[in-house]
């Protein structure tokens, strides 16, 4: 599957600006993640996983998880790519379990995503580039911050992968520091 297909199908059924920054961020972290765990040769596999794992979120909130195999299948994805994009859904949404790592990370990182995001807006320079660990670990535990961020599904997401969950927020940060520039140039050009 080329990018420019599965951006076709996100910008089909995805107008809200979140929801594009939100895949284009996923989309990032899961290249990142690739290359860093010696799946390089995968990365385009793992970044369009992540640029379509909220395909049907937007338009289809109740059925997420359940109506994505059907939009997936608009641009022939596999069955190990929709197995994929079901399983960041876990004990959530979906009963498709996270068996390959980067099924695990994409469940684990996802929702952090979320988390830092919020926290880079909170800072003056609006970037995750000067945020420290530290800082990230405090708006982690402050549990009223982006509530909306679930603390369990990050943490079971860190178990599953076999980490410390100050490994998954450090690892996770450097990924969105190494995308953010290319996700605020997607997000300009829209």
């Amino acid at each position: 599957m080329t990018r420019e297909k599965a951006l076709s199908l996100l910008k089909k059924y995805n107008h809200e600006p979140f929801h594009l920054q939100h895949a284009f961020t996923v989309e990032a972290v899961m290249r990142w993640y690739a290359c860093e765990l010696g799946y390089g040769g995968d990365a385009d596999f793992w970044a369009a996983v992540g640029l379509l794992h909220d395909v049907d979120f937007e338009q289809w909130p109740e059925e997420h998880c359940k109506k994505a195999p059907e939009l997936l299948a608009e641009i022939g994805a596999d069955e190990a790519f929709v197995h994929a994009v079901c399983s960041h859904g876990f004990g959530l949404c979906s009963d498709v379990e996270p068996e390959h790592e980067m099924e695990k990370v994409l469940f684990a990182a996802d929702e952090l995503t979320g988390l830092v995001g919020a926290a880079a807006l909170m800072r003056p320079s609006k970037s995750v580039q000067d945020m420290e660990l530290s800082s990230l670990k405090k708006k982690f535990k402050d549990k009223k911050f982006a509530a909306g961020c679930s603390r369990d599904v990050i943490r079971q997401g860190a178990e599953r992968l076999g980490w410390e969950l100050d490994k998954l927020l450090d690892m996770t940060l450097r990924a969105m520091r190494a995308g953010e520039a290319d996700v605020a140039a997607q997000m300009a050009a829209l």
